[in-house]
């Protein structure tokens, strides 16, 4: 071989390798920098043809709560949401500028067809020269509870501040959930990009946080319904039964401090001593204080525990920025709970926050029995031809929160808070409901917040549902659990009943 051939030769050997060495960086070392640019949000070009695919329903009962349509414009679909603010926290939104949120985010390979489990469908779609279409998720809510919820919440008035959970408890389903202040996807999905910014800056800039789901986002005191968490913790404990007598006086001395526990209203809670039952019907400060005192801080955070406190156990509408907070007793670094914490937290003050999400797990874990199911809102996932790809399996979360035998003796407590107790105002005709009131301080500055608690009917429990009522804006007189809350939880329960 002459010179100038084997100089061509090297040198086209060289190329080559060049080539390889650099395919293998690119395909190797540069895989996650290359994918992270093409899913830029500054990424025009890859944003205008996600834009522009048709996405898969969201789907209640049969019925869309988010569809394509066909536009007239060159993105080709519109995004639309025919039930706006009523599932705007279970929707979320689908906007080419702001992103996508709530089962628009945590399911958006399925709405997109991107995901594994839709692949023959896009090889079919790819073979028949068709663009690709995505899924649809169906939800477990209940229409008709959603309905309720959202019609019970707007009736104190279009600012107030709250959330309503409904499970079924045998499965974890969540047949409602809302949060309140809510807001339109439609504008965020709008193709007028400008006033779609408007749009999400206003929603950004309110101080009532319209984009946050309370539902599953706020922890805050819950008040006298922990006082089921602390009657469960004293039922299991052996020492204890529902007519075992407890301290029902005005005032109980607190260990270590100059400060008094009272009860809501000042007054005795019915005599010295009373049953472990009526002072669940009367939502009896002492009497729970002095029950916490006796059992101990560690028994009150490991029955919590067993509720769910301190997990993180749904993750159905995940996305850049929501995430299921964790319910706590302690503050964030507190690692003890001294004497007169642990009578504050038994009556769920002091530093005992849950979600309106983990107070519906309590009611939903006595009505199964003490079986704790984990909450799903996802039912099924089926393709564009209608074919089921994937459903969801109920699972266990905790097979013993509490004992069959413990759940039993609650259950006949709360249905005598509802019968003659705190909760008349949750009483529904020839249903037996179980339930308790709460009415949580908070900071001087502000009113109280009213929780309820509830599941029905009480023998063979189909729904179980938390209230909270954050601020509605009426005086502190005005505010406790059985006015604001209960009256929202029984047409809740009355709307999955059929009542």
């Amino acid at each position: 071989m002459n010179r100038p051939i084997r100089n061509v030769a090297i040198a086209c050997l060289v190329l080559f390798l060049a080539l390889l060495i650099n395919a293998t960086y690119l395909q190797y070392w540069q895989a996650d920098d290359l994918t992270s640019l093409a899913k830029h949000p500054d990424n025009r070009r890859v944003l205008n043809a996600q834009f522009s695919q048709h996405r898969g329903a969201i789907v209640v009962k049969g019925r869309p709560i988010a569809e394509s349509k066909k536009s007239d414009d060159q993105y080709k679909y519109q995004r639309i949401y025919p039930t706006g603010r009523q599932y705007a926290q279970l929707s979320g939104f689908f906007s080419r500028d702001w992103g996508v949120a709530a089962t628009e985010a945590s399911q958006n390979e399925v709405l997109s067809g991107d995901d594994p489990k839709l692949f023959v469908n896009r090889v079919i779609d790819l073979l028949r020269n068709q663009a690709p279409k995505g899924g649809s998720v169906s939800l477990t809510i209940n229409r008709a509870a959603q309905q309720a919820a959202y019609d019970g919440i707007r009736a104190l008035g279009e600012n107030t501040q709250g959330a309503v959970v409904a499970l079924e408890p045998a499965t974890g389903k969540v047949l409602a959930m809302l949060s309140s202040p809510t807001y339109d996807p439609n504008r965020l999905a709008t193709h007028d990009f400008t006033a779609a910014a408007h749009a999400y800056q206003r929603l950004l800039a309110n101080p009532l946080r319209p984009l946050d789901n309370r539902a599953i986002e706020e922890t805050l005191p819950p008040g006298s319904t922990f006082k089921l968490v602390t009657a469960a913790a004293a039922l299991e404990s052996g020492k204890y039964t529902p007519k075992s007598l407890v301290p029902g006086g005005r005032v109980l001395d607190l260990p270590q401090t100059s400060k008094d526990l009272i009860n809501e209203n000042g007054r005795s809670c019915g005599g010295d001593k009373i049953t472990l039952t009526r002072a669940l019907e009367v939502s009896c400060n002492v009497a729970f204080g002095s029950v916490g005192l006796d059992l101990g801080a560690d028994a009150l955070t490991e029955q919590a525990d067993k509720f769910g406190w301190g997990q993180r156990y749904f993750n159905d509408l995940d996305d850049s920025l929501t995430r299921q907070a964790v319910s706590r007793m302690t503050a964030p670094g507190q690692t003890e709970i001294d004497r007169p914490q642990t009578a504050l937290s038994a009556i769920g003050q002091s530093n005992v926050a849950a979600t309106p999400l983990q107070m519906a797990m309590v009611a939903a874990g006595i009505a199964n029995g003490g079986k704790l199911m984990v909450p799903y809102l996802f039912d099924e996932i089926r393709s564009a031809d209608l074919e089921v790809v994937d459903k969801t399996d109920p699972k266990v979360l905790n097979a013993d929160a509490v004992s069959p035998a413990t759940a039993k003796e609650l259950t006949d407590m709360m249905v005598s808070v509802v019968d003659r107790g705190t909760a008349t105002t949750a009483q529904i005709p020839g249903v037996k409901v179980a339930g308790k009131t709460g009415t949580a301080q908070s900071a001087p500055s502000r009113p109280p917040y009213a929780w309820f608690v509830s599941f029905a009917p009480a023998d063979n429990p189909t729904v179980a549902v938390a209230v909270l009522v954050q601020d509605a804006g009426v005086d502190r007189d005005a505010i406790s659990g059985s006015g604001l809350a209960a009256p929202i939880a029984k047409a809740v329960m009355e709307a999955v009943l059929d009542k």
